[in-house]
Order: structure tokens, then sequence, then C-alpha cells
């Protein structure tokens, strides 16, 4: 048996091939990312990865359109967006698979 804090993992990151992380390995990455209001990532895309985003609670602004509380957005290989948290949210991410080095700014 494993256990950790989710406090101690970088930037939310729990299951991927990186450190520190709870399950290392290279299908899945996972993580629940907090934000604050106004809290904001560049445009990128991914080349390998599909990345899921759950919105847990809260308001987030991707691809130009607002999501809210249970919206569920997959980022397909290729597809840029940015990212605004237009209030205090948790979002559930999923990237599959968890390639290391795959995050490309515009």
């Amino acid at each position: 048996m494993k256990t950790a804090r989710l406090e101690d993992m970088k930037k939310g990151w729990f299951v991927g091939n990186f450190e520190p992380t709870l399950y290392r390995t290279t299908d899945v990455e996972a993580a629940v990312k907090r934000y604050r209001k106004g809290d904001s990532e560049g445009k990128h895309y991914h080349k390998a990865a599909t990345e899921i985003t759950v919105v847990v609670c809260g308001r987030v602004r991707m691809f130009g359109t607002e999501y809210e509380e249970g919206d569920i957005i997959i980022a397909e290989p290729g597809d840029a967006t940015s990212f605004e948290a237009l209030e205090d949210s948790v979002n559930v991410v999923v990237k599959i698979p968890g390639v290391n080095n795959d995050k490309y700014e515009l």
C-alpha cells in the first residue's frame, strides 16, 4: 500500500512518468489541479497526447469557450488552447498516453 498527499505532488500531478509520483507509468498521467480566479496558462498543444479535463467545480475558459462544473473537455493531439480560471476552480486532468516533453507553447 502507498499513500501520499496531493499538496506534495507537483502542480497536482500524481500519476505519470515524473517525480514525484504516486504511480509511475508512461500509459497515462493524472492530476487534480486547483486554480485561483485569474490563473492562466498560455496557448499550447500536445503532439502525441489526448488531454481530458473535467471541471469539478468553478468556471474556466478553454478554446475560447466558458465551461462550468460537470463539463468535460477533450483536447486531441494538435488541438491548441489557452486556459483561464474565471473563478476559483478544481479540475481533474488525464493525459493519454503519458508522454514527457509533449507540451508545445504557441
